[in-house]
């Protein structure tokens, strides 16, 4: 797979007092990097810490401060990052009533722009519902992909979200009559439409890299549709007015019934939905390829290869989906973090002498193994 993009690597990484990690440094390789150790050892927390000192996000977590280690004020990350040939230092930090993001010890001006400074893109078990899970699942996907194809995006969501809860809260106290309904309702109109069309912008960019992705590891024969079903609309008016007519529905089911909180990315393989009638097998082909969409996506859009974390996949997929894996690794130009209890199955002949690096973790510690 050949790319003009710039390639991204962790040159240094630091973690202080993040989950079960007290301490621990270290200076990973360019290219693959093998990160070995039994269950419980500190194997995902690595790759947690990594993607979240890239994104100000956990993969795993919803309240950051479930990212310190009992007892700290703090969790801190520390990454030294090489890009183009120019470097950088990223620095996250969570506490339980607090966070800090800087790129070269400065706060950037708005957090999209740190979240998209250093393209991580995670695939780990949980991952593997994407074909067979929620709706939510997939809306976490296309907004991922929203925030680099338009930056805005991310702080659209949080405003929509924002006025959306203030809406309902007015709804269940005040009743569908309360005047300052209006307000909050212009208000998830013009975010909600704005953030609606970056969504739909996202999966059309998912939806062409996803054909590709499928099509190599299933059969060459079996057709793949994907739509995005919108829950609201990108036109204000509309979504005003359907929210001021929704007011009584609303307020009986205590939730919105409009708005882009009800989006669904829907995947259809031979004609039928993929969720609902796929076979286990053909959905988690689906994970696989969709997560190398999205990998293909942030590369076009951001310029710049991801770099790739994968979560003990290994010890979920059956050996044709591990193949697959390990092709798609000879194939990319990326920084690759692997988690396995089996690094046995990791032979790579393709990556020589430093550029790859195999490490063995135990209660926190990380010792390299060669």
């Amino acid at each position: 797979m050949t790319s003009s993009a710039a390639r991204i690597v962790f040159e240094r990484v630091a973690l202080r007092t993040f989950r079960n990690i007290a301490a621990l440094d270290f200076e990973p390789a360019p290219r693959l990097n093998v990160i070995a150790g039994d269950n419980g050892q500190g194997k995902t927390s690595l790759l947690e810490a990594l993607y979240f000192v890239a994104t100000s996000r956990s993969f795993r977590a919803d309240r950051l401060r479930e990212l310190v280690q009992d007892g700290a004020e703090h969790g801190v990350v520390r990454a030294w990052i090489e890009e183009a040939g120019l470097r950088r230092e990223q620095r996250a930090s969570a506490g339980p009533r607090s966070r800090s993001f800087q790129i070269d010890g400065k706060r950037p001006a708005r957090l999209s722009a740190y979240a998209t400074r250093t393209p991580v893109v995670v695939f780990h078990p949980g991952d593997l519902e994407l074909a067979s899970g929620s709706a939510a699942i997939r809306r976490t996907l296309l907004d991922r992909v929203a925030l680099f194809v338009d930056p805005t995006s991310g702080d659209d969501r949080l405003r929509y979200s924002r006025a959306l809860r203030e809406r309902q809260r007015t709804l269940d106290e005040r009743g569908t009559a309360a005047p300052e309904l209006d307000a909050f309702e212009r208000l998830m109109a013009e975010h909600g439409a704005r953030f609606s069309r970056a969504r739909a912008r996202a999966a059309d960019a998912i939806a062409d890299a996803l054909a590709p992705a499928f099509s190599r590891m299933a059969a060459p024969d079996l057709p793949l549709e994907i739509h995005y079903l919108p829950g609201g609309s990108d036109d204000p008016q509309l979504f005003q007015t359907e929210l001021a007519q929704r007011r009584p529905q609303d307020l009986r089911r205590r939730k919105a019934s409009f708005g882009p909180q009800r989006d669904e990315l829907e995947l259809v393989v031979d004609g039928r939905s993929a969720r609902h009638h796929a076979s286990q097998g053909q959905q988690r082909i689906l994970a696989l390829a969709l997560k190398i969409a999205e990998l293909d996506c942030v590369r076009h859009t951001r310029g710049a290869d991801p770099v790739l974390l994968l979560d003990d996949v290994s010890s979920e997929l059956d050996p044709t989906r591990t193949g697959a894996v390990y092709g798609f690794l000879r194939e990319i130009r990326s920084q690759v973090f692997v988690t396995t209890t089996r690094p046995e199955l990791f032979t790579t002949p393709h990556i020589v002498g430093d550029e790859r690096a195999d490490w063995t973790i135990a209660g926190g510690q990380l010792v390299g193994t060669g």
